[in-house]
């Protein structure tokens, strides 16, 4: 080994490769890129965050923020809430665990919410369901018809109490306005996605689904520790939700921005 094989050695960058948290392989890290963090080998669909959902789902340029001023209080004064808010806004560039506003897909204007599980689990308090429920009124006024991608547990947040749990019937409320507006409204679930099926994630025309995303009314865990009793593995996947007819369409994430355009175009029709 000569002084210039080890010189380029030492220059290689660390993080040329991601291994597959599923199956293990090893990807070379552009190609895990291309694939939209998608492994080629098992078809693993990595999480990703909310920005980085958008970039990959809307037109570029398109999106415009909505409400990006609302922050999260701490109403009830609950011990360290504050700290991990402030860890959760700097980890994602959030200010809450869901980004809100206006684009096109393929060129069709869409109102579109995407909720992010970096952020606290995707808990919701009352800025996520003011978020949400702003971003589904707002689309009754413009005649915009509404994606929302529920990339988050999406559970009620305690450390805010009775004003996070009353976002569940507030949310509900605004897609029963939505329907009643005869507008299309179209939801993906993403790993890891619980709590919002109590709300509006369930509440879809269309309720689609990535492969392989952990999908249910609660996570596992919850269930075992109050009823006892041991989930099966696949009971909460995404193709489990889908053969019981809780979900209409599994879609690898390559395929979301065309499957939503098209779905779109045909609900639009009239």
């Amino acid at each position: 080994m000569t002084a210039e094989t080890v010189q380029v050695r030492d220059e290689l960058p660390d993080d040329l490769w991601v291994k597959c948290e599923r199956c293990g392989v090893l990807i070379y890290r552009k190609e895990f890129e291309r694939e939209l963090k998608v492994c080629p080998q098992c078809g693993y669909h990595k999480r990703i965050g909310a920005w980085e959902r958008l970039e990959i789902t809307v037109d570029a340029g398109s999106f415009e923020e909505w409400d990006a001023e609302l922050t999260p209080a701490d109403p009830l004064n609950f011990p360290q809430y504050r700290e991990k808010l402030l860890r959760s806004q700097r980890a994602t560039g959030l200010k809450d665990a869901a980004l809100t506003g206006q684009a096109t897909i393929e060129g069709i204007p869409v109102a579109i919410g995407i909720t992010d599980f970096s952020f606290m689990g995707g808990s919701m308090g009352s800025v996520l369901g003011e978020k949400i429920t702003r971003l589904i009124e707002r689309a009754i006024e413009r005649r915009l018809p509404v994606f929302i991608i529920s990339g988050s547990g999406g559970g009620a947040r305690m450390q805010e109490g009775l004003l996070s749990l009353m976002q569940m019937a507030k949310t509900s409320a605004a897609c029963g306005k939505l329907h009643k507006a005869k507008l299309p409204y179209i939801a993906l679930l993403t790993d890891s996605m619980a709590g919002v099926q109590a709300s509006f994630g369930a509440l879809a025309d269309v309720i689609l689904a990535e492969p392989g995303a952990m999908v249910g009314f609660t996570g596992p865990r919850v269930i075992e520790l109050s009823l006892k009793i041991k989930v099966p593995k696949e009971h909460r996947t995404a193709e489990f939700q889908f053969e019981h007819g809780m979900i209409d369409l599994i879609v690898p994430r390559k395929q979301v921005r065309y499957t939503v355009a098209k779905l779109l175009r045909w609900m639009s029709r009239k």
